[in-house]
């Protein structure tokens, strides 16, 4: 079975999860609210999806586990992880949302939340070691699915209107905005919102398929896709997210993507945070860049989450994160156009949508708007369908010396230090940075730069995804 946890959630092949795997994870999550005092039987809890062929089965088989297992699940449809996650925090209930958020449509996943927000690496293995004894017990899956009764108003209500408070009336007037709908789960949403806030909203690229937006690597036709439609429309910017809502993708008046990392920078900016968590893969300018705490983690909304929390329990009053996808969490309440805005401790793509957009709108074009914050030149792309096995064999030769390392970036640079928080991140004796790491979601690996400027930076990751090539080749 291709089943694990990765860095957000379950993933694994569709065919899987079609079947006995989902029932058996589903009632494994049940088995640990129960047991954890997390929920008590008949507590209700919530279940939303993506729109991936497969999501409708898999929601329907996890409905049914569900309910055997004493819980009482109530089916808010096709809507954004976010949404469903903060109608989840407002009437204390779990969450089960089945997504495979940003990778290809053969796959997909489930992402768990507990009452009082998303799981954490405890909760991951608690749930598999539920799990695994229910597969040891011979737990049989009858092949049953069934429809819960629906929530989905409520949580699309709850969180549209969260997003409409955050800008005063008639904030985005005067701005040519696309939206770029491809089959994510926000894209109704987007637009509406947009138009709300006086914008001149383009529906484009609309799609009954399921395309996979990776917002943290956007591939070279999705790109060429979007600076087509930026000249075509005449915009000032287009916005997306991934399948599940739940990373944001902005580009600027060319249609050139704004890093994920500076999205969540702008965001945190916009809220006021004096204490951020991100991952070692955001941009190392961050620091000089953020009015407060910055704290560095490992790749995944738990570990992100995780050290928002330390920070609150340190006494930190305005608390935020973001992950290099964009992606932007809160773990405190914040005021934010002269309204309450509530914790939403996991991934959310529409809050620093707008949070980009007033910049937008203040200071057009949003290409100088970016050119402004002066991080370091950063880019990053991964390699599709590189065995897992494979990556965790060059990353173990990568960290068996330091003579091995050296020999492998030799076509590259010299090796001055090292870190291996999350994968192996290098820098070079001329300063720039090369990060490699192996996706916790899927069969890829993935490459991280930072160098002088653009130029250089996309001349080193071609050159460091080269190596790669060449490394697995020669295996």
């Amino acid at each position: 079975m291709s089943l694990k946890f990765g860095t957000s959630g379950l993933r694994g092949l569709s065919v899987d999860l079609e079947g006995p795997a989902s029932a058996l994870y589903a009632t494994a999550f049940a088995r640990h609210l129960l047991s954890a005092g997390l929920a008590q039987p008949g507590d209700e809890i919530l279940i939303g999806r993506d729109f991936r062929a497969s999501s409708p089965a898999i929601s329907a088989i996890a409905i049914a586990a569900l309910r055997k297992a004493g819980l009482a699940p109530r089916d808010c449809g096709e809507l954004p992880t976010p949404a469903v996650a903060l109608l989840g925090l407002r009437r204390k209930a779990a969450c089960l949302m089945v997504t495979g958020s940003h990778i290809p449509a053969d796959r997909n996943g489930i992402k768990f939340y507990r009452p009082d927000g998303e799981i954490d690496k405890a909760d991951e293995a608690a749930i598999t070691a539920a799990a695994d004894a229910l597969g040891a017990e011979g737990v049989v899956f009858d092949g049953a699915q069934e429809e819960a009764d629906g929530l989905h108003d409520a949580a699309m209500a709850l969180y549209g209107e969260r997003n409409r408070t955050l800008l005063p009336a008639g904030s985005l007037s005067g701005l040519r905005v696309g939206v770029y709908q491809h089959s994510t789960v926000a894209r109704d949403l987007f637009v509406s919102v947009l138009a709300h806030y006086g914008a001149d909203v383009v529906a484009l690229g609309r799609s009954q398929a399921f395309i996979p937006v990776d917002t943290e690597a956007v591939s070279p036709e999705t790109v060429a896709l979007l600076q087509g439609w930026a000249v075509q429309h005449g915009l000032h910017a287009i916005v997306s997210a991934d399948g599940d809502g739940d990373r944001p993708l902005i580009t600027d008046e060319t249609g050139t993507p704004i890093r994920g990392d500076l999205v969540g920078l702008v965001a945190s900016r916009f809220l006021g945070a004096t204490a951020v968590a991100t991952p070692v893969t955001s941009n190392s300018g961050i620091e000089a860049a953020v009015a407060g705490r910055v704290l560095r983690t490992r790749v995944g909304s738990p570990y992100v989450i995780a050290a928002m929390n330390e920070a609150v329990a340190a006494g930190e009053t305005a608390v935020a994160g973001f992950e290099a996808n964009g992606g932007t969490l809160t773990a405190t309440p914040f005021t934010v156009n002269g309204a309450a805005l509530a914790p939403l401790p996991t991934r959310d793509s529409l809050m620093p949508v707008l949070a980009v957009l007033a910049l937008a709108a203040a200071e057009r074009p949003l290409s100088q708007v970016v050119a402004g914050f002066s991080l370091p030149a950063a880019a990053s792309d991964r390699l599709e369908n590189f065995p897992v096995e494979t990556s965790a064999a060059l990353m173990a030769e990568l960290r068996s010396g330091a003579g091995r390392l050296a020999a492998f970036l030799a076509p590259i640079g010299v090796p001055q230090k090292t870190s291996d928080v999350d994968g192996l991140r290098v820098t070079l004796e001329d300063g720039s940075v090369i990060h490699f790491r192996p996706s916790g979601n899927a069969p890829e690996m993935r490459c991280y730069v930072e160098a002088a400027d653009e130029a250089a930076a996309a001349q080193l990751l071609e050159a460091g995804l080269e190596r790669i090539r060449e490394w697995a080749m020669s295996r």
